[in-house]
């Protein structure tokens, strides 16, 4: 079902914008979605919740439609060269995900009308670096597809780098609502991943996001679009069974994917957590299952300053063998860019 907010909170030079005004005309005739117009220096205020669980899903049903004031791209590795920033937050509700510690309480999708803006700026990146290739990715802080029906901003961002000789641009999702993006001319400079998982893992930490066979279902569509065609398989997460479960993922996969859709390409990223990540996950979800602790885990120092607890070296190295194998088993010419 096409995600529909409960509130939409408007900045006021939003409504100056081309997306600001579609969006505004769009959300104050629909029934059922509180709208407000915030002025100048003025906070979201007023989301409900009387536990972290109903705030931070109150968040999740929440957005915010502003201009980015910040300019400057952030790195992105291993993904790419740069963050995209065309919105921040995800309407999905994944327990482990690491955005629950950096957007608060109540994580509320924030929208970027500026788009031309940034666009204008992607070009200046492009610009320095070549004859190099620059690559952007537009999902580093957020699944920007659900909110696509209402921004258009991923079909302007496709067309705008179909025109880049020296630009590429990809984003990951877990959403379905693709079908905007299948006639537009991209050029093969957009790469489309898909998040997957194990069935477990969806059922047990994915909340409010599409099954597995619905995810496949949608990338069969984007690669007959002819789009370059990739997925994350993360976080793996190791539990009794785990081999067998991820190789009826791929053994799905495999069945909906043709073989003239490849080459495929493949990131693989393990189950990691921050001793701050666990403090709100188990305060957000109190009866979360998820696997960690810390005395069965290594702590390893971040790229960003902070320290995280990963699998130990006999477990990352189960894990990098048996992805290794069941992903050239399945799919002979698809690619791995990395195993983390």
């Amino acid at each position: 079902m096409p995600f529909v907010p409960h509130r939409v909170f408007f900045e006021e030079m939003a409504l100056n914008y081309p997306i600001g005004r579609r969006m505004w005309e769009l959300f104050r005739s629909r029934q059922g979605v509180s709208v407000r117009v915030l002025k100048p220096g003025q906070r979201v205020a007023g989301i409900p919740g009387g536990t972290p669980l109903e705030a931070y899903r109150e968040g999740k049903r929440t957005v915010w439609v502003g201009v980015r004031k910040t300019l400057q791209f952030q790195s992105c590795k291993p993904s790419a060269h740069y963050q995209l920033p065309l919105i921040t937050g995800c309407t999905g509700e994944c327990e482990y995900c690491y955005l629950n510690t950096r957007l608060g309480d109540k994580p509320y999708v924030r929208i970027y009308v500026n788009l031309d803006d940034i666009l204008e700026q992607t070009a200046r990146y492009i610009e320095e670096r070549k004859p190099a290739i620059t690559f952007f990715e537009g999902a580093a802080t957020s699944d920007p597809v659900p909110v696509e029906p209402y921004t258009g901003a991923l079909a302007s961002t496709v067309r705008f780098f179909a025109q880049q000789e020296f630009g590429r641009f990809r984003f990951v999702t877990k959403y379905t609502e693709i079908d905007s993006l299948l006639d537009i001319d991209h050029g093969r400079r957009t790469t489309v991943r898909f998040s997957i998982n194990a069935e477990q893992v969806i059922k047990a930490y994915e909340h409010s996001t599409p099954s597995l066979a619905k995810r496949l279902e949608a990338a069969t569509r984007v690669a007959r679009a002819g789009y370059p065609l990739g997925f994350i398989v993360g976080p793996v997460i190791l539990f009794d069974g785990w081999e067998q479960q991820y190789r009826s993922m791929f053994d799905c996969l495999g069945r909906l994917i043709e073989d003239a859709i490849q080459p495929l390409f493949f990131e693989i990223i393990s189950h990691r957590f921050t001793a701050r990540a666990k403090k709100i996950i188990t305060r957000v979800f109190p009866a979360t299952t998820l696997p960690m602790d810390e005395e069965k885990r290594r702590f390893k120092h971040g790229q960003f300053g902070y320290g995280k607890y990963v699998y130990p070296p006999e477990q990352m190295e189960a894990i990098r063998c048996f992805f290794t194998q069941a992903i050239h088993e399945f799919f002979p010419e698809a690619g791995i860019d990395y195993i983390v």
